[in-house]
């Protein structure tokens, strides 16, 4: 009974899911490259609710709040917090690759590096320019920013009917009532969702070791070590003082959202737990008014996994290819930085996508150079993916508690407890708190 108890909870399923997909690539390679589809499955089956749940979560949330006033400086806390740790992430990056100097000795001529590698890239590069990336937040059409799945352009639709509804008073009780209602209904679809979620896991870690394998990281192996370190010490470093003071243990809400954070390990990808975030946060004590505005909003320009990645990659393929680089150039470089971040999406690649879109801007490096990393991008994408997500978490429990609006007490409680045997969990993941 024991046994059945402790196999009923989701993270011990996702955790048997991954080392069956470790073990499965490592003894059929070929099979575990075959199960691709599976890993893949799972994300593009929770990726389509992204948009519908972002859309009726802010609503919802703009709603609630008594005073709308307070969505304004919520965004721009939001979004002074989200550069902030972005440069400190950025700054951390740069420390840990001056420290290791993974790249040095290995004296690549970039003229001998295959330019097909990065080009197949430039396609889905997001625009440098300021004015283009603006125009992009706007949507097209209104039913054609959910078809697109693209957060920003939701996230602008959800505020404006947002304010809507608070506007209209009585009159849209009826509309919003639908929204609140759909809203439940998605989160128990979700629950649905993530009963898959162990297959998923065991499917994406089956194809990257059965893929990529051990030998595919050789003398890069630095660079991954590199990687790790920078990701760890921003999450103990940066989060850990921002959490002190706010005044919660990082450790215990990190350990509070240890299911979230094995399904991001196995898929590589943030998006999955999104709609869990959300509920789990509300859980927490967090506004349902806050965590609808600052969680889709910091899975657009907190990422700072990718920022670390950011760093580390390009310094990394200057000291490959011998290129020295001048503090201003640097400088100039992490400037960069902190819009092409900004372009990347919570899926698997986007990262690689973005070191591309850094590397064009900066004619110092050559666009060539992703070639060397191409091979391990993967074994870091994991990282990327988990420290945003630590990062969207503790940022949304800053900005409540600024905001006066976190039950402090009940964030004492859930913490201490820890997280809520599996049927409980089950429960209230297709029941969010949406009403107060």
């Amino acid at each position: 009974m024991k046994i059945k108890s402790i196999l009923g909870h989701l993270y011990v399923q996702v955790l048997i899911g991954v080392a069956l997909g470790i073990l499965v690539g490592a003894l059929w390679p070929d099979l575990g490259s075959s199960l691709k589809p599976l890993g893949d499955g799972f994300v593009k089956l929770v990726k389509f609710m992204i948009a519908p749940i972002v859309f009726c979560t802010i609503v919802s949330g703009i709603t609630s709040l008594t005073d709308t006033k307070k969505v304004g400086p919520t965004l721009i806390r939001s979004l002074g917090l989200f550069y902030v740790l972005t440069l400190v992430a950025l700054a951390i990056g740069l420390g840990a690759v001056m420290l290791f100097q993974p790249g040095v000795g290995m004296h690549i001529n970039p003229a001998h590096l295959d330019t097909s590698v990065a080009s197949k890239y430039t396609t889905q590069l997001p625009s440098s320019n300021p004015a283009d990336f603006l125009l992009s937040i706007i949507p097209t059409t209104f039913i054609g920013a959910f078809a697109d799945g693209e957060v920003l352009p939701v996230l602008v639709i959800a505020l404006l009917c947002g304010f809507a509804f608070s506007k209209l008073g009585a009159p849209g009780q009826l509309a919003l009532n639908v929204v609140n209602s759909f809203n439940k209904l998605l989160f128990v679809v979700f629950g649905y969702l993530m009963k898959v979620a162990p297959i998923g896991a065991f499917g994406a870690m089956a194809f990257t070791v059965g893929k990529y394998g051990a030998h595919s990281i050789g003398n890069l192996g630095m660079l991954i070590l590199a990687f790790y370190a920078a990701c760890i010490i921003f999450v103990v470093l940066a989060l850990g003082i921002l959490a002190k003071l706010t005044g919660f243990s990082l450790w215990r809400i990190l350990r509070y959202f240890r299911d979230e954070f094995l399904i991001v390990l196995a898929t590589s990808s943030s998006e999955p737990v999104l709609p869990c975030l959300l509920s789990k946060l509300e859980r927490l004590g967090c506004d349902r008014g806050v965590v609808g505005l600052v969680v889709p909003t910091g899975y657009s320009f907190n990422l700072t996994g990718t920022a670390v990645y950011l760093t580390l990659s390009s310094m990394f393929i200057a000291q490959a290819c011998d290129i020295h680089l001048s503090w201003d150039q640097i400088l100039l470089m992490l400037g960069m930085m902190l819009l092409t971040s900004k372009g990347a999406a919570g899926v698997t690649g986007s990262g690689f996508v973005a070191l591309v879109a850094t590397l064009t801007i900066m004619p110092t490096l050559p666009v060539a150079g992703v070639a060397l990393i191409v091979g391990i991008d993967r074994f870091m994408s994991e990282a990327r993916a988990l420290t945003s997500t630590m990062a969207n978490i503790v940022s949304c429990v800053a900005i409540a508690k600024w905001q006066h609006a976190l039950d402090t007490d009940k964030l004492q409680t859930e913490l201490k407890a820890g997280f809520v045997p599996a049927e409980a969990e089950k429960h209230q993941l297709s029941e969010p708190a949406l009403a107060h």
